[in-house]
Parts: C-alpha cells; structure tokens; sequence
C-alpha cells in the first residue's frame, strides 16, 4: 500500500508538471506592439496641449440653392479658383424663362395703354378747349360743356391708371428676372473650389442641408483652429507661441502666428480617437495662422498643438510652509487615487481598542 500511494503521488506531480509546461508554451506572450508613430513633444517647458483642425482663412463656405430644383448645369470643379460673382452651378431655369417672357410682353402691352390715355387725353383737352371759352352761352348747351369737361376728368385718370399699370408690370417684370438670377447660384466671394456635392440631373434642395452643395474657402493662409479645454482656458495669454505638428510624424512641425480668440466656450466636437479623450468638456476655440508653404497639410486635417505658456500661470502657494510637527498636511485632490495604503496610527488605534476590551473583561464576568 505504501509503495501504491508513493506511485500515485509521482504519477500526480508529473501530470501536474506536464500540464504547466503546456499551459506555459501553449499560451506564449504575444509581443508588444510598436507604435505605428511616436507622439509629438512638446518644444516648451510649459505649455498647453490641444488638438487643432486646418480651415481656411475665410473658413469653410458651404454653398446652397435658394431655390430648389433640377441642376442644369455645374460651371467649376474641385481645385478651381473662382472670384465673387462667377457662377458655380444653374438650376433648371426653362419656367423662370418663360415666366421672364410673359411679364415682359405685360409691360409692353401696359406702356401701349399708356401711350392711347395720352392720346385720348389729348383730345379730350382739346373738344373742351373748344366750348371753355365761349362767351355767348346759346352757342353750346350747357350739357355739352359739361360732358367735355368731364370727359378730360376721365380721360386724365385714365392716364394716371395706365403709367400705375406700367409700374406694376415693371415690377412684376423685375420680380421675374429676379427669380431668373436667383437659379444662377454665384461664388459669394473669391476663393478655392473644396468639394462639390451636386452635379447636372440632381435635385438641389433649398435652404440649410446638413452637407452643402458646395465647399469654398480661402486657401491663400490657413488657419488651425485649436480646442483647449475650459479647464485650461485661464493658462491661456492671447499672443502666445504655439507650434504645430502633423499627426503620423512628429518631424513635421511649423510655428504658428496667434490670430484671434472666439470667447464663446462651446461644447467638443473635434474628436482625435483617443481611449482617454474626454468627449462630455467644453473648449474655447483659438484660431492662429498657418502658412500653407510651411507643412503639406490640407483642409480638415487635424494637427497637434502645444501652447506656450508662462511660469507665472503655474499657480503657487499662497504664503510658507509652517515647519515642524505640528505642519498640516496639503490637501489631496478629490480626483486621485484612493488605492495609498492607510497611515500607521490606523492599527496602533486598533490594538489599543482591543486591549481596552479585555481589560473590561474581567470585570462583566463578575458582574454576571
């Protein structure tokens, strides 16, 4: 029996054994991967991190139709440079046209009437000059002159009607023409041709879409709009030196010129993918100029941006330190981790609790 337990035992221990080795080289440690890129350093001692996006100088224009219809024609593509004014797209234009048409034709037919009440005016002036100043009543009734009196009267409303009919169908012809150029939708002002999203045979839908028709913008200087989180925005000094690197290689880096701050803090919405981003903060928005010869960036690519700051925005305590025992210790932020191991004085509280205990011990039994 004893010989029987000792080969049980070594049969254990060997199948114990074999089953760490295969579970050791079966589930080798798989290697850590390298980074695709390093991340970019900081050039300053102190400074703020934010990420920024290219735009154009004037910003992104997105282009839309007033009216909406069938587009007819696209003039520009992707990469043109286009000056205010020139058109950029027609929208089917055939009803406008014929609409031009039929209010012209009604202004000419309202200045031909305007033309006959003249006419007409003209002869009723004249059959009533004829009796106005007739001196021997038996001549002419009465009734006749009053008749040719009245008829100028009416003959000069007449008038009065026709050059208002004029003006209405000028109006009307104007309102017309209006519609007409309104399907030509022109370039608000110079710029590069980004992206176009319409082409002949779509339907292009009037007021505000979620993506424009049309993308302008002036490339001539580009601008990175840099976010910095509300909670750093008080470390910022208008005019600082901030430098930029493209994301993928951080060799690529230019120095930028402040530009201008937009003091309305808003809610993030450049999102760099990052697994610790915070995507619930607010950011102020800080806009410095890029010179599009320094780096091969394009419009909408994102950057990472340091901000120089001053020693002075490091807050620092308020007075010295007390010295000695009776020094209070500093603070610790709500937002570290709680994980410290517990002071000393925790257990030595313990043991005295405990022995206070079974010092009373003695004394509970009596009384029991």
């Amino acid at each position: 029996m004893r010989l029987t337990n000792k080969l049980i035992m070594a049969v254990s221990l060997a199948g114990l054994a074999l089953a760490v080795v295969v579970g050791v080289y079966s589930n080798p440690t798989p290697p850590t991967p390298e980074p695709v890129a390093l991340p970019a350093k900081a050039p300053f001692e102190t400074y703020i991190g934010g990420g920024g996006i290219v735009e154009p100088r004037s910003e992104i224009i997105g282009i839309g139709s007033s009216l909406a219809g069938v587009v007819h024609t696209v003039f520009v593509s992707v990469g043109d440079q286009v000056r205010a004014g020139d058109p950029l797209f027609l929208v089917d234009d055939r009803a406008a046209r014929a609409e031009m048409a039929v209010k012209t034709a009604d202004l000419a037919v309202a200045m031909a009437a305007v033309d006959e009440a003249r006419a007409s005016l003209r002869d009723a002036t004249a059959q009533y000059a004829l009796v106005r100043n007739v001196a021997d009543h038996r001549a002419v009734s009465k009734d006749d002159v009053e008749q040719r009196k009245n008829a100028e009267l009416l003959a000069k409303a007449k008038l009065e009607s026709a050059l208002a009919a004029v003006e209405s169908a000028r109006a009307g012809r104007d309102a017309a023409a209006t519609d007409l150029s309104r399907l030509t939708v022109r370039a608000p002002a110079d710029g590069t041709v980004l992206q176009v999203n319409i082409h002949p045979g779509e339907y292009a839908v009037a007021g505000a879409v979620d993506t424009p028709l049309l993308r302008l913008g002036d490339v001539s200087r580009l601008h990175v709009r840099t976010d910095i989180d509300e909670n750093d925005a008080w470390r910022f000094t208008p005019g600082s030196r901030a430098v930029a690197y493209i994301r993928g290689n951080r060799d690529l880096r230019a120095d930028m010129r402040f530009e201008r701050v937009e003091p309305y803090v808003v809610s993030k919405t450049q999102l760099a993918g990052t697994s610790t981003e915070r995507v619930d903060t607010r950011v102020l928005q800080v806009l410095f100029d890029l010179d599009p010869a320094a780096l091969p960036v394009y419009v909408g690519q994102q950057m990472d941006v340091f901000i120089e700051t001053t020693p002075e925005s490091v807050p620092a305590p308020s007075g010295p330190a007390p010295a000695g025992p009776a020094a209070t210790p500093p603070a610790r932020d709500i937002s570290e981790s709680d994980d410290a191991p517990p002071v000393a004085g925790l257990g030595q509280g313990l043991f005295a609790l405990a022995r206070v205990q079974a010092a009373d011990a003695p004394a509970q039994d009596a009384g029991r």
